[in-house]
């Protein structure tokens, strides 16, 4: 189901959050709340409505990166939401070194990617309406805190004032390049949506800390259970960061009250599981195994695997959990090594099968 424009009510439809959610998932598996956050603030953005920034939290490989590629290719792929779809991602500490007014980078940026879209021809006034309305990912946010090891950190300062600039201010300051006339105007920010994305390393072991042996030391209750096969009862500690993370950690961790005080939902991307692995590995167009498909193709072979070899390049990448989708190509990559260097000796038929033996050799040397 869609729904319309209010600016525009006489135009296209607007895709509900559910229909962005089915298309986002495609390349985004694991992750249906952090899809769900995105397809519902996007759902609001595309059709004019107020919609509050995005704070996404989670382990490196567990999609926030995918996720802001899958939003840009649903919104290039559909020229009905050309208008709407100005977007550019950018790294954090790239705003730490931008010499000038805070903030002005990053408008810069969307004129740019507007006038891409737009042509040269494009008007100056046009593009301006295309930036106040844009997207604008932030990758690897945590790298911008206010305090490394105890010490000011100045460059992750400027780069949160920066970004503070354009998100909390309605007319912000913009210096036009040469080719749009060079004059200085005001930018109307508010329309501009904001996610901010980082893996925030050592967030986890300092929660633990203080629920275990800090401030909060027993709040964290163990539990007992049952070990299997054994039926031995041990205690252990069930410890999961969205259960016990408060903006004050953050705080700690050296992100602003005032930055994070403009970002209404903060979204905890989980870790994931092995089935999860499994799932990526088979779906997913940007796959190792799918650019490895399309490889051995190109060398007019056929790359076969079977689903008990896929869970064992799948079960090697779960050892590695702070990686997450990212151990999967680490893993495959050591499968696909010798094979890859010499495709036609290793399937003299057109056919390579890879079984658990070629993978089970490959993964541990034996």
């Amino acid at each position: 189901m869609r729904g319309v424009n209010p600016e525009n009510p006489g135009g296209r439809e607007v895709p509900a959050p559910k229909e962005i959610a089915q298309a986002l998932e495609r390349r985004v598996l694991g992750q249906q709340q952090a899809v769900r956050e995105m397809a519902i603030a996007l759902s609001k953005k595309l059709a004019g409505l107020p919609t509050g920034n995005i704070l996404l939290v989670g382990s490196s490989g567990t999609g926030k990166t995918t996720l802001m590629r899958a939003v840009e290719r649903y919104l290039a792929a559909d020229p009905t939401l050309a208008h709407r779809s100005t977007l550019i991602r950018v790294h954090a500490n790239v705003l730490a070194a931008t010499e000038g007014p805070p903030g002005e980078a990053l408008l810069v940026r969307l004129l740019d990617r507007a006038r891409e879209q737009l042509g040269a021809q494009a008007s100056t006034e046009t593009l301006l309406e295309r930036v106040g309305h844009g997207l604008v990912f932030v990758d690897e946010v945590d790298k911008i805190r206010s305090r490394v090891a105890g010490q000011p950190n100045p460059a992750g300062i400027r780069a949160q004032e920066a970004l503070l600039t354009v998100i909390e201010n309605e007319a912000v300051p913009l210096t036009l390049p040469e080719w749009a006339g060079g004059e200085t105007v005001a930018v109307d920010s508010s329309g501009l949506l904001f996610v901010c994305a980082g893996a925030f390393e050592g967030l986890y072991d300092a929660v633990f800390d203080r629920v275990t042996v800090g401030r909060d030391r027993g709040a964290l209750q163990s539990v007992t259970v049952m070990g299997e096969g054994s039926g031995e009862l041990r205690e252990e500690l069930d410890f999961h960061l969205r259960d016990w993370l408060r903006v004050e950690d953050l705080f700690d961790y050296g992100m602003t009250p005032q930055f994070l005080s403009r970002f209404d939902a903060m979204v905890l991307l989980e870790d994931l599981s092995e089935d999860d692995l499994v799932r990526i590995f088979l779906d997913t167009p940007d796959s190792g195994l799918a650019q490895a498909r399309v490889y051995f193709a190109s060398r007019g072979i056929e790359l076969a695997i079977s689903p008990a070899a896929v869970r064992r390049v799948a079960r090697e990448a779960a050892l590695q959990p702070r990686l997450g989708a990212r151990a999967l190509k680490e893993a495959f990559r050591r499968v696909l090594h010798e094979y890859e260097f010499e495709p036609e000796r290793h399937a003299p038929a057109g056919v390579l099968m890879l079984d658990t033996d070629e993978v089970e050799r490959a993964l541990t040397g034996a």
